[in-house]
């Protein structure tokens, strides 16, 4: 199996180089043909455990890696970094089904891919023969830098650099990141919204591209391990009763960047039985109104919301799914030139009937996310992040049948909305109101979180968008970044 650039003028490349390389030299993403996508035998995964799973969806969606090495790889991922060994649990909560994505070290869905892409860019850096040190060079909307920084965090021959919207993330996980330790690691943050900082990345990228790789979602690296927690999903329903075997099974999805709801695409396309991938937006509603219309355009106002990983306008994924759905470099090439030189792009009917056909669109503004929170914890004493509970609410407006909401965060990475959602009294920085949630809730805070007010802030640079390419070449020429 090749990988190919979505822009089509770049030469193909193997799994293990499309991990090294994150971003195509021509700017596009990495992504197999949809006629080399492999089917999954169902009945020979439901029984796997998840270190196991994982393995055979990475070995059959990238074959540089044998079996047997990816489930060397998975297991060094997640027998010891989770909370439990089922590392994505399926919870019942009052007839709802939430799966469960924040047992990791950052205590969000990040981490399921970030604590196996260390070990997968290692080992396909020695199978490219690469030399010298890779740069991982990355832009959080809050939770992929933590991820990031903790999973690379010391290791050998890569180094990791991470830009966040200085204003654009909570305060839990802007102080994740600046008191992230490790003598491989730098945080900066950007005086801007995470699309400045995605696009100043791309740019560097596009600008001197040796060296570098990435732990956004635009490194197929770090697609392909999510893929697995929709398969382990449909097999737990399905041990839940709440579904037969065969039968299909929706989910919502809060999406920003789409890198989560593409994994389930490509799950979809390697025969897992899914009925609808409903795309859950907040009120930058850019995706639920380009799968209604077909124009995307970024042209529109910015809004900060209780949901910050989804504050996002430029959604780098779909560029993916337009290329699977088409098989059109040429048109998607050109369509990602039009957005970056006019803001907004339309694509052809045919092709917004294939979409259609796959993906549900919804949106909810900030005071549906809280009642979204506020009814699940009533109803169950269920808590919910407010990312989650935008997929919550898009779940049950759509009312499609079993629906497997994914629960991408701890409520504890955005205690101040939840507190208020649930009727606890606001008292002092999220700090302290996190220690209210659990204290109310009777909800365990998860031990990583414990104590962040107290951690040491290691990281206090910050730059503005034009200043990134110069920043980053400062740091890649300091010979060492302990003090």
């Amino acid at each position: 199996m090749q990988y190919f650039s979505t822009r089509g003028t770049s030469p193909a490349v193997s799994s293990a180089q499309a991990v090294v390389d994150g971003l195509a030299p021509d700017g596009g993403l990495y992504i197999m043909a949809a006629s080399e996508i492999p089917q999954l035998d169902l009945s020979a995964l439901c029984d796997l455990d998840y270190p196991a799973l994982s393995a055979k969806v990475l070995s059959a969606l990238m074959p540089d890696f044998s079996a047997e090495e990816a489930l060397t790889l998975t297991r060094a991922a997640y027998l010891e970094k989770f909370s439990t060994p089922l590392v994505a649990p399926l919870r019942d909560a009052g007839g709802e089904l939430f799966l469960e994505l924040f047992h990791g070290p950052t205590a969000a869905f990040k981490d399921v891919a970030l604590c196996l892409l260390p070990h997968l860019m290692t080992s396909a850096s020695r199978k490219c023969g690469h030399e010298g040190d890779i740069l991982i060079l990355t832009a959080t909307s809050g939770d992929t830098g933590k991820a990031a920084l903790e999973g690379f965090r010391d290791v050998d021959g890569i180094r990791i650099l991470v830009f966040f919207p200085r204003d654009g993330v909570s305060p839990v996980q802007k102080a994740q990141m600046v008191t992230q330790a490790g003598t491989n690691v730098k945080v900066c943050a950007v005086e801007g919204n995470f699309d400045d900082a995605q696009s100043g990345v791309k740019r560097i990228f596009e600008a001197t591209p040796d060296g570098l790789s990435s732990a956004n979602s635009i490194n197929i690296g770090r697609l392909v391990p999510q893929v697995a927690y929709y398969f382990s999903a449909y097999f737990a329903a399905v041990r839940l009763g709440r579904i037969a075997f065969g039968e299909a099974l929706n989910y919502a999805v809060p999406t920003g960047n789409f890198g989560d709801i593409l994994a389930g695409y490509l799950a979809m396309r390697m025969g897992l039985p899914v009925g609808k991938l409903i795309c859950a937006s907040n009120a930058n509603n850019v995706l639920t109104d380009f799968l209604r219309t077909g124009v995307y355009d970024r042209r529109r106002p910015f809004h900060k919301t209780f949901s910050p990983s989804m504050d996002i306008l430029i959604s780098s994924n779909l560029e993916r799914l337009l290329y699977l759905e088409s098989g059109d470099s040429a048109l998607v090439s050109s369509l990602m030139a039009q957005l970056k030189a006019e803001g907004h792009y339309t694509v052809p009917a045919p092709l917004l009937e294939k979409l259609q056909a796959r993906f549900v669109p919804f949106y909810c503004d900030d005071d549906a996310t809280i009642a979204g929170i506020s009814e699940v914890w009533s109803k169950s004493r269920y808590l919910i992040d407010t990312h989650t509970a935008v997929a919550r609410q898009a779940a049950k407006a759509c009312d499609l049948g079993p629906t497997v909401i994914l629960s991408t965060a701890s409520p504890y990475k955005f205690p101040a909305a939840v507190c208020s959602a649930i009727g606890v009294p606001p008292a002092g920085d999220e700090f302290a109101q996190m220690d209210a949630l659990e204290k109310a809730s009777g909800v365990a805070m998860p031990e990583n979180l414990r104590g962040l007010r107290d951690r040491p802030v290691l990281h206090t640079d910050c730059v503005a968008p034009a200043d990134m390419p110069a920043y980053v070449s400062a740091k890649r020429a300091e010979p060492s970044w302990v003090k």
